[in-house]
């Protein structure tokens, strides 16, 4: 399964989980032990490689090399255009040392999961921003709602349903963190797919991804917000400040009968062999602002739901 931590609420990582390379050196630490060092091709921007991490696995990790074409693009801008507030003394990556890293599945077939950098961005003044970075690339969540088929469209309001998980969450410190339905986002795998594939392993609903709608890209559509010509994807950060995690958010909405509703609730759901302890919670929508609360992707799951509604998208 692909589902995650993010670096805010920090979801597990579940799936191919095997086996880890925490290598517990300190920034200061790092100049002290020996590692590789290479160029990247691109920019000729020096890499730093820890003990375990061949310049192959690296650059064969997506996250890695968007982050890094996205900061180069976001970088380039500063001299592109007068009016970018750094362009009198522009940032500049002047180099990237790999401090951490954990691996994915079993031997021999083991791929980059998370990593753990401290990029050096400084400008000429030797001003530097913070750079201390925890890769783990996208993941998706899922509003699902639920309403009984034997509801009539005038209160549908009062009897709408949103399907959320309860489940142990190791980095919060929590047994029975609630929380809306997410995935990570395997290398080639598609957004809308893994969202389909979750709702399948988590839900037990059989939904086709062509029927799952993204509430991030419709409230992009017409978005008149300046990002600056980032090109940064419509999704949710939910921690910006440190991670490269992005959620785009997706809906479904079905009506069904009012027993399957009872079934769901307290139902447990996951993939015993990945470590997953899934519990299925049922809640009205419109207590999910409360029930979800400790949830950054419910919150912004509900907030993208009601704005859309109110501009008629919905």
């Amino acid at each position: 399964m692909h589902i995650s931590p993010n670096a805010a609420s920090c979801y597990s990582a579940r799936r191919l989980f095997s086996q880890s390379f925490h290598l517990g050196i300190a920034v200061g630490d790092v100049s002290r032990r020996a590692m590789a060092t290479f160029k990247l091709k691109s920019s000729d921007i020096p890499v730093k490689l820890p003990e375990g991490l061949s310049e192959e696995k690296l650059l064969a990790f997506s996250p890695f090399n968007n982050w890094v074409k996205t900061l180069s693009h976001s970088l380039s801008l500063q001299r592109a255009s007068p009016a970018h507030p750094f362009h009198s003394d522009p940032y500049a990556l002047r180099s990237v040392t790999i401090q951490s890293f954990d691996l994915f599945g079993a031997l021999p077939n083991q791929r980059l999961g998370f990593l753990k950098l401290l990029a050096d961005v400084s400008n000429g003044a030797g001003e530097t921003l913070p750079g201390s970075v925890f890769l783990r690339g996208p993941s998706v969540a899922m509003l699902v709602m639920l309403i009984p088929d034997d509801v009539a469209p005038s209160r549908e309001a009062d009897e709408r349903h949103v399907l959320l998980t309860v489940q142990p969450r190791v980095p919060a410190g929590s047994l029975a963190f609630v929380e809306l339905p997410a995935g990570m986002v395997d290398e080639g795998g598609t957004f809308a797919g893994t969202a389909a594939q979750e709702i399948r392993e988590e839900l037990g609903l059989e939904i086709p991804a062509a029927e799952l709608r993204c509430l991030s890209d419709m409230a992009a559509e017409g978005s008149t917000i300046d990002d600056g010509d980032e090109g940064l994807p419509a999704a949710m950060y939910p921690s910006a400040g440190g991670c490269d995690e992005h959620i785009p958010i997706y809906m479904h909405e079905r009506r069904v009968p009012r027993e399957q509703l009872k079934e769901w609730t307290g139902k447990l759901t996951g993939l015993r062999e990945d470590g997953e302890r899934i519990t299925l919670k049922l809640v009205k929508m419109k207590d999910l602002w409360r029930e979800g609360g400790r949830d950054a992707k419910c919150l912004a799951a509900l907030a993208l739901w009601e704005g859309l509604r109110r501009e008629n998208k919905l």
